[in-house]
């Protein structure tokens, strides 16, 4: 089962593969965090499931790859973004992946590492950019991808239901 979970910007959805992903055995991957100092959001880090930490992306960052003004740090983002999700592919029965964005398709690696767990037999649960891109829409259009729409109202119910799927997929084991 392949689950996508979109959404506008600041409703929630790292938040919410945080929270499954707590909720979830035998589950690896990364999710993404905002850095922030005095207040202000000055980058995000890349969290592994195994607790390993890495910078994705921040301001000032000396980096040919830029998103706005954050330069883009792809040497971290493929040692332990892209790591995880490929051990995830060989160990875990569920990836996870938080995001699927802006940021991290400027790797030709992460690109080959979700297309790898959105091609193979494994559960996955992504967040993915609502903005359109010919990757982001190749892999929305697969046939087998599920699509939820993350908001204020729909979290909760959302959580549950996931991972409502997930178990049933699974013959009831989380």
């Amino acid at each position: 089962m392949k689950i996508l979970i979109t959404g506008r910007p600041g409703v929630g959805k790292t938040t919410f593969i945080k929270k499954i992903s707590c909720l979830l055995q035998n589950a690896g991957g990364f999710y993404t965090e905002e850095m922030r100092e005095r207040g202000r959001r000055v980058g995000f880090k890349i969290v592994t499931l195994d607790g390993r930490e890495g910078i994705l992306a921040k301001i000032g960052f000396p980096s040919q790859h830029r998103v706005g003004k954050y330069g883009v740090n792809l040497k971290d983002l493929e040692e332990l973004g892209v790591e995880s999700v490929e051990r995830a592919l060989e160990e875990k029965s569920i990836v996870i992946i938080d995001e699927i964005g802006k940021m991290e398709l400027l790797s030709e690696k992460f690109r080959r590492a979700v297309e790898e767990v959105f091609n193979s037999k494994k559960d996955a649960v992504a967040t993915i950019k609502k903005s359109s891109d010919p990757f982001v829409e190749k892999l929305k259009n697969k046939k087998d991808i599920i699509i939820f729409e993350l908001n204020e109202k729909n979290r909760d119910r959302l959580l549950k239901k996931i991972l409502d799927m997930l178990k049933s997929n699974r013959g009831g084991e989380e």
